[in-house]
């Protein structure tokens, strides 16, 4: 997509949710990945996508059928793997829900939000991006015995501000709008996180 005048930085994702989403930013930021503290811990639905102003009243009805038709599915992350030396990221494997991840994000990128990726979809969680092949090294082996688990009940909306940061403006809960009081967004399990 082309820059447009006015045009707002999005984002789609399914959180991470605390005490694991926290954790992870903090590791990220030991590593010396510099925009760990602008990014929230996630796994991509919708990479950033520029909009226009009129555009974003679309999106959030195409996003709320999307949710609508939605349901709660088990999520969980054990491992880490890399995309070197394509890109030098190490990221967490997502070992459950992947599937569903990816029919997800096929949903959400439909519609007014069509649009192609650079590279096919892969659910996973960043925890180290572009920075030396040392610090990288140690994110993929400190993080290996990393497992975390919890039930995603949605997805949300972010923005990214003119200061590179990401802020959710929005949730989604999965399921009819009238479901939406007795569908949990996030239950975090009683999986022991291992570091």
């Amino acid at each position: 997509m082309g820059s447009t005048v006015g045009a707002t930085t999005i984002g789609v994702s399914i959180a991470v949710p605390e005490p694991y989403g926290r954790l992870l930013q903090e590791r990220r930021t030991s590593f010396g990945d510099p925009a760990a503290g602008a990014i929230p811990t996630h796994v991509t639905l919708l990479p950033p996508t520029e909009v226009g102003p009129a555009e974003l009243p679309v999106f959030g009805r195409h996003l709320e059928r999307v949710a609508a038709e939605g349901r709660p599915f088990a999520m969980r992350l054990e491992g880490t793997e890399t995309f070197r030396p394509l890109t030098p990221v190490v990221y967490l494997r997502v070992a459950e829900g992947g599937p569903a991840c990816a029919e997800l994000q096929e949903r959400v990128r439909s519609g007014p939000l069509c649009r192609d990726l650079q590279f096919p979809y892969h659910p996973h969680v960043t925890v180290a991006h572009g920075i030396p092949d040392d610090a990288l090294d140690r994110a993929q082996a400190e993080l290996a015995g990393f497992a975390a688990g919890w039930t995603a009940g949605g997805f949300a909306l972010y923005v990214q501000g003119e200061d590179g940061v990401w802020v959710k403006v929005r949730d989604f809960p999965f399921g009819p709008p009238d479901e939406h009081p007795a569908v949990p967004q996030q239950q975090v399990s009683r999986t022991p996180t291992r570091i």
